[in-house]
């Protein structure tokens, strides 16, 4: 049953013209969502500066006596929407909450540059991390959404780099064949996720790349310690579930969470869903559990 915040939710959204309509503007999208972002209320934190991460863009947090570490933050948005400034409350909050340097990842988007463009520039990023302040401090990575897959190629590409690994809803299968894309009432519907991956993709073959799905990969034994967070009505709630359960199988230290009632998105959103706080306190525990 949804939780009637997210039943709201939901309704809100439920006149608004969807992704893959012909007329959809993409920019205008943008604009809007920065616009929302930039009224928000945020938390101050005690130093935020953007800096050139590699040739990537990139919004460093750092709170009130952070301890040595940090965390690599991958946003989501369908790998097509959203950017740093979107994500600049939910990470001043993260910092806060983890008392360790936060670094928000301003990677390219589709249409504009299609797959693997992030992923290179997640690459990159990280080999700038290997020669900063940061080199020898313990590394975590995070993302929601399109970023959980972007955390997730991160880990499976450069095994050994992160201590722990944390996925708020992933998106990680471009088949769409679990039965949780079944579900209506949603507000996230299977047409609206074929949409985001048709602008990831370059090539009908990048949608068998594992970099590109990471479920695919051969490589999962290697990840480091993971949480996996799914929401019970969400269209994504089974292929985080699954990827769980592989990883447990594999005997990789995991830990899965499905949030009752929630749905997709929520988690960026404490001033509509109660559940978003204890999520952010959970994932910031989970990676702090972890902490050297």
């Amino acid at each position: 049953m949804l939780h009637p915040q997210a039943r709201r939710a939901v309704e809100a959204r439920a006149g608004e013209m969807p992704v893959h309509h012909p007329a959809y503007d993409v920019d205008a999208a943008r604009a809007e969502a920065q616009a929302v972002a930039a009224a928000a209320p945020r938390e101050e934190v005690a130093r935020v500066s953007d800096i050139d991460a590699g040739g990537v863009p990139a919004r460093l947090y750092r709170p009130e006596g952070a301890g040595d570490g940090i965390v690599v933050h991958f946003h989501g948005g369908g790998f097509v929407f959203n950017d740093v400034e979107v994500h600049d409350a939910i990470c001043r909050a993260f910092a806060n909450r983890l008392g360790l340097a936060v670094l928000s990842v301003d990677y390219r988007r589709p249409p504009e540059a299609r797959f693997p463009a992030a992923v290179e520039d997640v690459d990159a990023v990280l080999a700038w991390l290997a020669t900063s302040e940061f080199a020898d401090v313990p590394t975590y990575a995070h993302g929601d959404s399109a970023g959980g897959n972007l955390a997730l190629v991160a880990a499976l590409r450069h095994p050994g780099r992160f201590t722990a690994l944390a996925l708020v809803y992933p998106f990680l299968d471009p088949t769409m064949s679990f039965p949780s894309y079944q579900a209506s009432g949603t507000g996230f519907d299977p047409e609206e996720a074929a949409w985001y991956w048709r602008q990831y993709a370059a090539t009908e073959a990048d949608l068998h790349d594992p970099d590109l799905a990471p479920l695919l990969s051969p490589a999962l034994d290697t990840l480091p310690p993971t949480l996996v967070v799914s929401a019970e009505h969400d269209p994504l709630r089974d292929e985080a579930e699954h990827l769980a359960q592989r990883l447990a199988d594999l005997g990789v230290q995991v830990v899965a969470t499905r949030y009752l009632g929630q749905v997709h998105g929520f988690w960026r959103h404490p001033d509509v869903f109660d559940a978003a706080e204890p999520l952010l306190r959970q994932v910031a525990g989970f990676l702090l559990s972890h902490h050297a």
